[in-house]
């Protein structure tokens, strides 16, 4: 995620993670065009990150050192699913349901007002 409290340009977005999504995300486009699913109704349904096994390799340092050199490589998994149209979310009339502490403080706010 993108570091929002940093001052200056201290924060980014994860450029390279997202350049991989990004491509995940048109392969799966790709594979659905090819499977003549409709590309335009694709929502993603299920997506998951897994841990693969470290790669080990070495690292050359002065004086004749050698130090571990380990990648942390992920197995991304991700289900589209084809929908006929998106649904919007009704409106509730019901009040939403408040701490019993927020009620406390409103009603102190309204007390000293």
């Amino acid at each position: 995620a993108k570091a929002f409290n940093t001052s200056g340009s201290l924060g980014a977005w994860p450029k390279k993670s997202a350049g991989v999504f990004l491509g995940l995300l048109k392969n799966a486009e790709s594979n659905a065009e090819v499977k003549g699913l409709e590309v335009d109704s694709l929502v993603i349904d299920h997506i998951q990150v897994n841990r693969a096994p470290q790669m080990r390799r070495r690292t050359y340092r002065a004086h004749g050192r050698i130090n571990p050199f380990m990648c942390s490589p992920c197995h991304v998994e991700m289900i589209l699913t084809e929908t006929e149209s998106i649904v919007e979310k009704e409106e509730e009339d019901a009040p939403k349901k408040r701490s019993k502490k927020k009620e406390a403080r409103a009603r102190a706010r309204l007390g000293a007002e």
